[in-house]
């Protein structure tokens, strides 16, 4: 039996491509802050610079990472955060708060966003992994986040009025392996 593709052509007759609509850059760029005021906001229960590590009972980052012990999700992340995070909590804690901080910074101004985007997903994995099975987390809220990071980085939205729009003509010009890397980041 014979199948056939259903095709939408446009006016010309030629298929339109993804994203050609007049409000789709200005929606991406509306994505693209959103996500990064997520992050900036996120900051605000990470505090230095105990991070709610010496508070009885533990509050913050801290009772967040207990969290991957306590309500584990996946085995061999609550041993990692019970052998390596936990014992060196104030380089994990500063790590997290400077991703979490470069992460809104860069996003918000649209530049490298495909590099901050995977960052963004990688972070989401470790939130995940951590918080999950936590009374009264909402799985739904991580599934978004990772939706939200994966659109960032399909449709390099900081090339819709963020800085890589702007730069790659430069970076293209350069035909270096930094032009090359900030391209690929773009």
């Amino acid at each position: 039996m014979a199948t056939s593709t259903v095709r939408f052509p446009s006016e010309a007759g030629a298929v339109e491509p993804l994203g050609s609509g007049r409000g789709v850059r200005p929606l991406l760029a509306a994505v693209r802050v959103v996500v990064a005021l997520l992050w900036i906001q996120n900051l605000s229960w990470k505090r230095p610079p105990n991070f709610g590590n010496h508070t009885n009972p533990p509050t913050d980052l801290y009772q967040w990472t207990l969290n991957g012990v306590n309500h584990q999700v996946f085995a061999p992340w609550a041993w990692l955060v019970r052998q390596v995070i936990l014992p060196h909590f104030a380089v994990f804690a500063w790590s997290a708060f400077a991703v979490e901080a470069c992460l809104g910074a860069f996003l918000l101004v649209g530049l490298a966003t495909r590099f901050w985007a995977v960052v963004g997903l990688a972070q989401t994995t470790a939130i995940t992994l951590s918080v999950l099975n936590t009374p009264g987390e909402w799985a739904w809220a991580y599934l978004l986040m990772y939706a939200a990071h994966l659109a960032l980085l399909a449709t390099a939205a900081g090339r819709a009025y963020g800085v890589d729009g702007v730069l790659r003509p430069a970076w293209r010009a350069r035909r270096s392996r930094v032009g090359r890397a900030l391209l690929l980041a773009s």
